[in-house]
């Protein structure tokens, strides 16, 4: 959460800027985890499952399709028209938030998968997850549709550092929605540019984008990524607080206040950080 500061090079770590640090390249990742020695001449086994991680785009999910079923970059996402997806009436046939994260096999029964058989799986198991009535209720509870409770929670996901804050995020969400203030969520700036990054300036904060947060009223059009069961939980059972801004100054050290004055001291603080880590060493 990057918030009106006097400072240009004011930026906050997030989550999805760490997530994507951790995941670049690691796309398919469901059989990796013991390597065999391979004898000389052997292959390497192909992957039997794919892993979708918590927090992933769907532009990275069609991205995982495609190297998984061996397809030409770009299939995934061309073959989404011609798909039959059980889409919430509010996605408009968009499935971002409703591509859900966990371990698909790459065959079933003999037969191998498809993009259609991939994605629908992950969008009948977000509906799975999503449409019980304790999701409906909580939903209901803060004055929102499910659909708006995965958007959410999507950015719950992105800007979260642990379980513990995911609740915390969430009411600043809330919180700043029932005053009348713009969100201000760097995550959502990154979604607009295609990119995950560390740092967001100001003229970041000035692009014309449905998805940006800090020049829009309310929610992003559409979630802005595919979080997990634990995100939307937060998002329907946000904590109780008035916190309406955070920051986080280090790892496992994220602020919370709904004082401006004591967040731009944190901010302060943060930059320090950035500043003395990013010092060389001798």
């Amino acid at each position: 959460m990057h918030l009106n500061t006097p400072s240009r090079s004011t930026i906050r770590l997030t989550r999805r800027g760490r997530i994507a640090l951790i995941a670049a390249g690691a796309v398919v990742a469901g059989t990796a985890v013991a390597v065999p020695l391979l004898s000389p001449g052997e292959k390497e086994p192909k992957p039997t499952t794919l892993v979708i991680p918590e927090g992933w785009r769907a532009s990275q999910v069609y991205s995982a399709v495609d190297k998984a079923l061996t397809l030409p970059p770009g299939s995934t996402k061309k073959s989404l028209g011609q798909l039959d997806l059980k889409l919430p009436n509010d996605a408009d046939g968009n499935p971002e938030g409703y591509l859900f994260p966990a371990t698909y096999p790459l065959e079933r029964d003999g037969k191998k998968a498809t993009p259609d058989s991939l994605l629908s799986a992950m969008v009948d198991t977000a509906n799975k997850r999503f449409s019980g009535a304790p999701i409906a209720a909580g939903a209901q509870r803060n004055a929102m549709n499910v659909y708006q409770a995965v958007t959410i929670a999507s950015i719950v996901q992105a800007e979260a550092n642990t379980k513990t804050d995911m609740g915390k995020v969430a009411r600043v969400v809330y919180n700043r929605l029932e005053r009348g203030m713009p969100l201000q969520m760097d995550s959502t700036i990154n979604y607009a540019l295609n990119r995950s990054t560390l740092r967001t300036s100001d003229a970041d904060t000035r692009i014309d984008s449905p998805y940006n947060s800090y020049q829009r009223m309310g929610l992003p059009p559409t979630p802005i990524a595919n979080p997990g069961e634990e995100a939307m939980r937060a998002a329907i059972n946000p904590a109780a607080g008035d916190w309406l801004y955070f920051v986080t100054v280090k790892p496992g050290d994220t602020r919370f206040t709904a004082d401006y004055a004591e967040h731009q001291r944190n901010v302060v603080e943060f930059n320090a950080r950035q500043k003395t880590s990013a010092k060389p060493t001798k």
